[in-house]
């Protein structure tokens, strides 16, 4: 039998410096200089049955190494709405790129869920090119080799089901093997499509991230997205968007700006 959850969107840090131009393959000319900052999330699902992660983010230490600044590192978000990381025994890592597997050293019981094709890109013949390494960093990679000789990794080959009523599913393009999660919610279904999608504009105006590794592949991981939220684009959740905490409504008044209720209907 499925079951329902509450979805959190849990941000940990920003970039206001970036420009159109950084976030797409192909910006329209007049429009790459403009102003669009990207914000740094992990995700929660929940019920009264389990508590699952979606990504780790990246730490301070990582934050500085980048030339990035984060606000809090992400366990202090999940402390501050009660959750302790030793809690969590479930964690979804999209894929491996340093800003959502970058703090797995700090969720000592979890058990983590990866794509088989996104382990063999991150430690297969495409590092030895540095345009391909970039987004990964070697230590975060090697912790998560180390979590498989500890038994701590179940891999998914495709489609993989989670719990009753959340189900992952690859989606390539971005990384060889990121992957989406679909949530049932009471309010439907919600797709998490981490970085298959950044930004709503994306998706929308069907323009990939500039960091895509295959075009093509993105291209049809849209209309798979659109296909997993019930055909409805807006009921697919990017990974990096800002807007997401206009679109959503905060968790609770003191929680506005930093934890979002995503199992809401969309505000506007």
């Amino acid at each position: 039998m499925s079951e329902t959850y509450e979805i959190l969107a849990l941000k940990y840090g920003e970039n206001t410096a970036r420009k159109a131009a950084d976030n797409f393959m192909n910006p329209i000319p007049d429009d790459h200089a403009s102003a669009m900052p990207i914000d740094y999330f992990v995700f929660l699902i929940r019920n009264a049955n389990r508590t699952i992660l979606v990504d780790t983010g990246f730490d301070h230490k990582e934050a500085a190494a980048r030339g990035r600044k984060i606000t809090v590192e992400p366990i202090e978000v999940l402390k501050r709405i009660g959750i302790a990381p030793d809690s969590i025994k479930e964690t979804i890592i999209t894929h491996l790129h340093f800003d959502h597997a970058g703090t797995m050293d700090q969720f000592a019981n979890t058990k983590f869920h990866l794509q088989t094709s996104e382990m063999a890109y991150a430690t297969g013949p495409c590092m030895c090119e540095a345009s391909m390494r970039m987004p990964f960093t070697a230590d975060h990679v090697c912790q998560m080799v180390r979590h498989v000789y500890s038994g701590r990794v179940h891999f998914h080959d495709g489609d993989g089901h989670i719990a009753p009523g959340i189900t992952v599913h690859h989606c390539p393009g971005h990384s060889k093997g990121i992957q989406a999660i679909t949530v049932n919610t009471a309010h439907g279904p919600v797709v998490l499509a981490a970085d298959v999608v950044h930004f709503y504009a994306n998706i929308e105006q069907r323009r990939p991230f500039f960091i895509t590794i295959d075009q093509e592949a993105t291209l049809k991981s849209y209309d798979r997205l659109q296909a997993m939220a019930a055909g409805k684009l807006k009921n697919v959740i990017p990974g990096h968007d800002p807007l997401i905490l206009k679109r959503y409504p905060a968790w609770k008044p003191e929680t506005e700006g930093i934890v979002h209720k995503l199992d809401a209907p969309r505000i506007g």
